[in-house]
């Protein structure tokens, strides 16, 4: 009952919508609401619910990064190519490197923001193509398939936590990739929740001045953020060319506003200050039941766009609305 009275009404509109599209498409395909489907739709989202937890710590903290693609498939599509030249066979050093590029590019952003002191979307929009760039000349971008790929990165793609068959006889299964998502995800929210890291990153995307009075390092704060989202992108790198079981490095780029849109449907505040896991995961799954779902009532993808637009709006409408009646009995006025 707790948890029930701490859901805003974003969440509870997302929570209906949820529920009301998913009666809609399994009345027109019994299939649709099995362990299969579930399954699959996981094993989808699995890298944007990783990447999602990034951004929205970025966007409490009062920031958007748009870099985050580009941090990912660096940090993966290099660790594969060191793997391939060395023979290297371990998924832990296969993590460990692209996670180790990860944290040092979501750093040099961090870095940049502070020595420039300019506005993060801005910092991250110019560093995303200088990491592209920089991943296309030292390592290139040539197509792994996957006969190329190394046995770590066989290996996992194929690992299920559980398996069971379906109604044909096919064996189905949840992929392993719950496990690094679940980490991300509560390490996230510990972070957020549970320690005096997280009070100062709400209290910077509140008020980045009022922080830095309340005794916040603001500039340690925002390394730490940034790092952090490097951290997940480099995760999100090795998961995503597992789970395509190939790789084209150039197939990420691009993929930044969907990721931020699930994280503004889910309610977090584009000026910063507010921002909640569930609502986040909320909005990744509306996105993910919108793309994968559509042809079961007769509709083309080009159809996810508007969908996905109309949520968005009607989410941003109501946090703003959240925030101003908030305010108001903060006797706070706001235009």
């Amino acid at each position: 009952m707790k948890f029930l009275k701490k859901i805003d009404n974003t969440q509870r509109f997302l929570i209906v919508i949820i529920v009301i599209y998913c009666i809609l498409v399994q009345s027109r395909n019994s299939a649709f609401l099995s362990l299969a489907t579930l399954f699959t739709m996981f094993r989808s989202a699995a890298g944007t619910i990783i990447l999602s937890m990034g951004v929205l710590m970025v966007m409490i903290s009062g920031g958007i990064d748009v870099s985050f693609p580009a941090i990912a498939i660096f940090g993966g599509y290099t660790s594969l190519r060191i793997c391939m030249a060395c023979g290297i066979q371990s998924m832990f050093l296969t993590f460990a490197i692209s996670i180790a590029i990860g944290i040092v590019l979501g750093v040099g952003n961090a870095v940049l923001i502070n020595i420039l002191k300019l506005e993060p979307f801005i910092i991250t929009l110019s560093t995303a193509s200088v990491y592209f760039g920089l991943m296309t000349i030292l390592v290139g971008t040539k197509n792994v398939g996957a006969t190329d790929l190394p046995a770590q990165f066989k290996t996992l793609s194929k690992m299920k936590l559980i398996t069971t068959t379906n109604q044909y006889g096919g064996e189905i299964g949840l992929s392993v990739f719950i496990i690094p998502v679940a980490i991300c995800v509560v390490l996230t929210w510990f972070i957020l929740r549970k320690t005096l890291i997280g009070k100062g990153i709400f209290a910077m995307g509140c008020n980045n001045e009022a922080a830095r009075r309340a005794g916040f390092n603001v500039n340690l704060l925002r390394i730490f953020i940034f790092g952090y989202a490097g951290f997940l992108a480099g995760v999100m790198g090795v998961i995503y060319i597992a789970g395509t079981n190939s790789v084209n490095p150039v197939s990420l780029v691009g993929t930044e506003m969907s990721v931020i849109a699930c994280v503004v449907i889910g309610g977090a505040s584009p000026t910063g200050g507010y921002g909640t896991i569930f609502g986040t995961l909320l909005g990744v799954i509306l996105y993910y039941l919108f793309s994968q779902t559509l042809v079961y009532l007769g509709l083309s993808a080009s159809w996810q766009s508007f969908f996905m637009g109309i949520v968005l709006l009607i989410s941003l409408i109501t946090t703003s609305w959240q925030r101003r009646v908030q305010n108001r009995k903060n006797f706070i006025y706001t235009e």
